[in-house]
């Protein structure tokens, strides 16, 4: 063809692409093929290059994940390679990793494929507790870390310790009246991380363990986030149990147990927890010694809590401030909100010196609805009945100081309970409440449906309401000797048959301003006691009660003023 053609331009062109194609792939190659000889040259400049980012499969290390053999020597050794070369992610591949006790250590991620699964196994003596561990509540554990920094446990894979096969029907002994020394604390936890620092667990999947869950004990910079837990499968199933930690944030996570939820124990600070849901036989959040304090709980739904959703316990030496419940959501649960402060508990040291006296203040609860049954049931996934005291019927919001100790600034503010009801007259008359802060049901059955308060100074309800779905012979609300009462707002439902809607008992320096008696009553306010006084009545609607104020126990008349 003459060159002056179209086509042999064309021609052309394409010849010069194709001599590009053919350069770009031979320089390829032969940058390739100098890669190769230098890496074959200088192979510990790439490992350095990849070091801390490199990843750890399990089954490099002779696991088998067969569901039979046991395969803690392998992940041990794949997290201790890993830990030795600065740190990168172990990865657990698809199939089920029979393993006993395994540490995990500084600068360590532990990846859990959707498909992979480490369970404990069967025989105790594949465990041991944990090095460097606390015994206090047992230290055998599955997973464990002491003293480390930057660990992370993540991927949808699950943790599964196949718990009821270490159940005896025994509990640790923990509860009022027990023996410790006899209680069943060798069994393994799921996984305790001690004095970490720079920790977070997410998106994995943790179950059936032989104790609790997932213990945090003195660890700083937690981060909990899109972890499930179901535990369910023998005594003392906790979910998570925080000790004396700090900045420890829990987010959108998923826990369903049979025992206490989300323990938060001794000197925990800058604390939140947010976006989760809760269900157990015990307590949801409980709180005890040491010196808690700018903790948040916000955005949570609690559910089918047949024990107690929110406990506080507080003995001489210890205290709690600064905390907020905000926007929870309480579906068919017992014993709403328990608060006792008895300095007399634990009062001497280990000199011998005695402690000072505990500490409850500065504690709100804002936009709580709830429903309250007035009896637990058995959780239809628990394989073993659950039984209940009588104190744990047809219980209310207790806040009670023993003896001369007074709780202090607590408020509850848009607050909406409808309680199951169904209290008696004797439970009504009922006075001698016992002078003790133990277990909320050590009390017994209170004389009140919705909130009893002893030994508080400087309460506040701001739009509180409280309904019954049964007749209730109790008062809404009882006071016994509370100072500084605010009531703004207040409705409940009243009874014809029962003696009144609110007593008071000893108190002083009340103001109730517009405040509604929902349903036909005998009473509105009942006042009781020489000490009551400088009580206002301002406003409100409480026509439906036959009397406003009545008076008994040697009240005064002018312990009352009345502005309705």
């Amino acid at each position: 063809m003459h060159p002056s053609s179209p086509n042999s331009a064309n021609e052309t062109l394409v010849s010069r692409r194709n001599w590009l194609v053919l350069a770009a792939s031979a320089g390829a190659s032969i940058a390739s093929q100098t890669q190769a000889a230098d890496s074959d040259k200088k192979p510990a400049l790439s490992l350095e290059l990849a070091a801390g980012a490199r990843v750890y499969n399990i089954r490099d290390y002779g696991a088998k994940g067969d569901g039979k053999t046991v395969d803690t020597t392998a992940v041990q050794d794949a997290v201790d390679t890993c830990a030795r070369e600065r740190g990168g992610t172990v990865l657990v591949p698809a199939g089920d990793f029979v393993i006993g006790t395994v540490e995990l250590k500084s600068n360590v991620r532990l990846y859990l494929s959707p498909q992979g699964r480490l369970l404990g196994t069967a025989d105790i003596k594949h465990y041991s507790p944990g090095k460097g561990v606390p015994t206090s509540n047992g230290n055998v554990v599955l997973l464990y870390a002491a003293s480390a920094e930057n660990i992370t446990v993540e991927g949808t894979g699950t943790v599964d310790g196949q718990g009821a096969k270490f159940y005896t029907g025994r509990g640790d002994n923990t509860g009022p009246g027990q023996k410790r020394e006899e209680g069943y604390v060798d069994r393994p936890h799921l996984i305790i991380f001690y004095r970490c620092k720079n920790l977070r667990v997410r998106d994995t999947f943790f179950t059936a363990s032989a104790y609790h869950c997932m213990r945090i004990l003195e660890c700083r910079n937690v981060q909990l986030e899109a972890v499930r837990i179901h535990n369910r499968v023998n005594k003392n199933n906790d979910g998570f149990h925080i000790v004396s930690s700090e900045f420890v944030h829990i987010a959108n996570c998923d826990v369903a147990c049979q025992d206490d939820a989300c323990a938060l124990f001794g000197s925990n600070k800058f604390v939140t927890v947010t976006n989760c849901t809760f269900s157990t036989r015990w307590s949801i959040f409980r709180f005890g010694g040491g010196e808690a304090e700018n903790i948040v709980v916000s955005n949570c739904v609690i559910y089918e809590t047949y024990g107690c959703a929110i406990k506080i316990r507080i003995g001489g030496g210890s205290r709690i401030e600064n905390v907020l419940f905000d926007n929870i959501i309480m579906r068919d649960v017992t014993g709403p909100i328990s608060i006792g402060l008895d300095s007399t508990s634990h009062r001497a040291s280990a000199s011998g010196e005695a402690r000072a006296k505990g500490v409850v203040r500065n504690l709100m609860f804002r936009g709580i609805r709830a429903t309250v049954v007035a009896e637990g049931k058995t959780h239809a996934d628990l394989p073993f009945p659950s039984s209940f005291r009588p104190g744990e019927t047809r219980t209310c919001i207790v806040l009670n100081g023993v003896g001369e100790d007074f709780l202090q600034d607590i408020t509850l503010s848009d607050v909406h309970i409808t309680f199951e009801g169904g209290g008696t007259a004797e439970e009504a008359a009922r006075l001698k409440v016992p002078k003790m802060a133990g277990e909320y049901f050590e009390l017994g059955t209170l004389p009140a449906y919705g909130l009893y308060a002893r030994n508080v100074r400087g309460l506040t309800l701001k739009n509180v309401r409280f309904e019954t779905t049964k007749p209730d012979l109790r008062p809404a609300l009882l006071c016994d000797n509370v100072a500084d009462l605010a009531a703004t707002t207040f409705s409940a439902h009243g009874n014809p048959e029962a003696d009144s809607v609110v007593r008071f008992i000893n108190s002083k320096d009340a103001l109730l301003t517009g405040c509604r008696v929902l349903t036909p009553a005998a009473t509105f306010l009942d006042v009781r006691g020489e000490d009551c006084a400088s009580i206002t009545v301002d406003g409100g609607d409480v026509s439906k009660a036959k009397t406003p104020v009545s008076f008994n126990e040697d009240a005064r008349k002018d312990s009352v003023r009345l502005r309705i």
